[in-house]
């Protein structure tokens, strides 16, 4: 187990056992230092928050935060860094928080959804460059950046990250500046790192180190002007491995470098097909999906991954439009039809490409060749599965004892899929 070790910038502090779990009194004595790090007497405090698609002990966080932070704080007040989700009733907050939510507070705290959708919502901070994205992203994009953000960042003295790091398929490992960036920011940053790590591929990036986007997001986060700190923890659905605290960067590197050993399972062999039975705290697939990101490393050329979760019946409650208008494709689809596709929202292509995994595509011919098959088992209807470019099954017929225990016949079985990331032993990456 690591110790709880002094360090630089709000002076950091962590924790952190791969092979246990911490009890409470290990995680609160790591806020307890963050907090007296910060000296938040007087101040008005900005927590930034997942929301409920994302495995952490919030209501343990939240409470320690009450109980710790506002006696000292003038104010504190929890943004919930949606990303472009979809915003949280009182009813999810409270389950979210593990306390009562009533008209957005709790006690005195305003419980807050950031509103990605309300230009009103956002300042300008700059624009990131042409000449340096070129450099960011290792010469795959160069146009200027514009980065907007929460206008909520510029009315407190102190913004706290507050959040867990797994394998991201977009940046990396998730967690860190990643709250601001997409967590809390306009659509044009958003769109554009999302892009940036389909050209990469989720296969490529996914549980990788300090990926290209996630030196997009920290150039973009260096423009924040409010002091900001990290709680970073690493954790399954059963229990916290680890904690850490500092500046966003080094707190996300460290829980980064733990999460690698928690959350990366390697497999001697290829699989031809898995069953990824997805949590119920994924209301859609544009969320669920994460049963393909996570899977797709070691399912082999030809195989196929199912996607059971009875209760998604939704393609995506925000952006299903255009993801039913464009399908699920390969990045090459896109990128050789550039023209006809690069005026839609560049995060949906992203997801499309995700979802759908590594192929390629013969403009010439219009063939396209997608490496794995993905197969929805949910709510989703037969017809929709077919305008999408998905396979289908009724989840009805899925019997799991005809899944289970078949590993010698290439079949996975993964409950709660979408939080472990599933790599070969022979395509191990160096982390950090």
């Amino acid at each position: 187990m690591e110790e709880l070790k002094p360090g630089q910038e709000f002076g950091f502090v962590g924790i952190g056992d791969r092979a246990h779990f911490l009890g409470e009194t290990e995680i609160r004595a790591v806020v307890s230092r963050a907090l007296k790090s910060m000296q938040l007497a007087g101040k008005r405090l900005l927590v930034l928050i997942p929301d409920g698609t994302r495995t952490m002990p919030m209501p343990l966080m939240f409470r320690l935060l009450q109980e710790m932070a506002a006696p000292q704080a003038a104010q504190m007040d929890f943004l919930v860094a949606l990303g472009t989700h979809m915003p949280m009733d009182d009813r999810q907050l409270s389950k979210l928080l593990g306390t009562a939510v009533v008209d957005g507070w709790v006690g005195k705290s305003r419980i807050i959804n950031h509103q990605w959708d309300n230009p009103a919502t956002f300042t300008q901070l700059g624009v990131i460059p042409a000449a340096e994205i070129e450099t960011l992203s290792r010469g795959m994009l160069s146009m200027d950046v514009p980065v907007r953000l929460n206008r909520l960042v510029l009315e407190y003295d102190q913004i706290l990250i507050c959040g867990p790091v797994f394998p991201h398929e977009v940046v990396g490992f998730s967690g860190g500046n990643k709250y601001f960036f997409p967590g809390i920011a306009g659509d044009e940053i958003i769109h554009f790192t999302h892009w940036l790590g389909a050209l990469i591929t989720s296969y490529e990036i996914i549980g990788s180190g300090y990926t290209p986007v996630r030196a997009v997001i920290d150039r973009a986060a260096a423009m924040i002007p409010t002091p900001t700190a990290c709680l970073a923890l690493v954790g399954v659905h059963e229990g916290v491995h680890g904690v850490y605290f500092g500046s966003a960067g080094e707190a996300w590197q460290a829980a980064a470098t733990l999460s690698a050993q928690v959350h990366i399972t390697y497999l001697d062999q290829p699989v031809q097909r898995v069953l990824a039975i997805m949590p119920e705290l994924y209301d859609d697939f544009w969320t669920g999906a994460k049963g393909m990101y996570k899977m797709e490393p070691v399912i082999a050329d030809g195989g196929e991954v199912v996607i059971y979760a009875p209760n998604i019946t939704e393609i995506s409650y925000v952006h299903g439009k255009v993801i039913e208008s464009i399908g699920y494709h390969c990045r090459d689809y896109f990128v050789k039809q550039w023209d006809t596709y690069k005026h839609l929202p560049w995060g949906v292509l992203a997801h499309s490409t995700h979802a759908r995994g590594m192929g390629s595509y013969d403009a010439e011919t219009g063939l396209e060749q997608p490496r794995v098959r993905v197969t929805l088992a949910t709510g989703i209807p037969k017809h929709i599965c077919d305008q999408v470019n998905l396979g289908y099954l009724d989840p009805a017929s899925i019997h799991l004892d005809e899944w289970e225990g078949r590993e010698e016949d290439g079949i996975l079985v993964v409950h709660r899929a979408g939080e472990m990331l599933y790599r070969l032993r022979s395509e191990k990456k160096e982390i950090l």
